[in-house]
């Protein structure tokens, strides 16, 4: 069964530091539009109800990640608090550095049957039921480690939407993304 009509949120993960992009990737340009921007309008079309930021705060509906510098679980494990607070069941989780996805791209994630869905190798973006975060989920787990728990199914794309999906962490990457 497909869990298209369900209402979900997104989560769009902001608290990394940077380093390799030498700027914070989440006020990064992308013609013309900031990229936490592009990522949230992304979220909308894809049919998220409600949209925030997890890590820093750039002016959206946002959590603190309660563990910064431990790695994307935390924001993962704060966003889903939040969304399962305006009684959301399940959550879109995008990263902040890759503001050249489709909602193409996400739909099959969106579709997949519960508990959600990732790409192979690629645990950012997915898809998942917040009843199937462990309860020992912590802020310093892999999020490989986390899929993993959770249960979630790993699908298969092609190379074209895996370079979009994995995202720019370099100005080389950003370039090249940006093409």
């Amino acid at each position: 069964m497909t869990h298209d009509a369900v209402p979900f949120g997104a989560i769009i993960l902001t608290g990394g530091a940077s380093r390799r992009m030498g700027a914070d990737k989440a006020a990064l340009d992308w013609d013309g539009q900031r990229a936490v921007d592009r990522v949230a309008a992304l979220a909308r079309a894809a049919g998220a109800v409600r949209v925030l930021t997890a890590g820093r705060d750039h002016g959206l509906e946002h959590v603190d990640d309660p563990a910064p510098g431990a790695g994307p679980v935390g924001g993962v494990l704060a966003g889903a608090r939040a969304l399962a607070a305006y009684g959301l069941g399940r959550a879109l989780v995008l990263a902040v550095d890759a503001p050249t996805v489709t909602v193409e791209d996400l739909q099959p994630l969106l579709s997949a049957a519960q508990p959600g869905a990732v790409y192979d190798g690629l645990p950012v973006p997915m898809a998942l039921a917040l009843a199937a975060l462990p309860a020992e989920a912590e802020a310093g787990w892999p999020l490989r480690r986390l899929v993993e728990r959770a249960g979630l199914a790993v699908l298969t794309c092609d190379e074209t939407v895996r370079a979009r999906l994995r995202g720019a962490n370099t100005p080389e990457e950003r370039d090249r993304l940006s093409r």
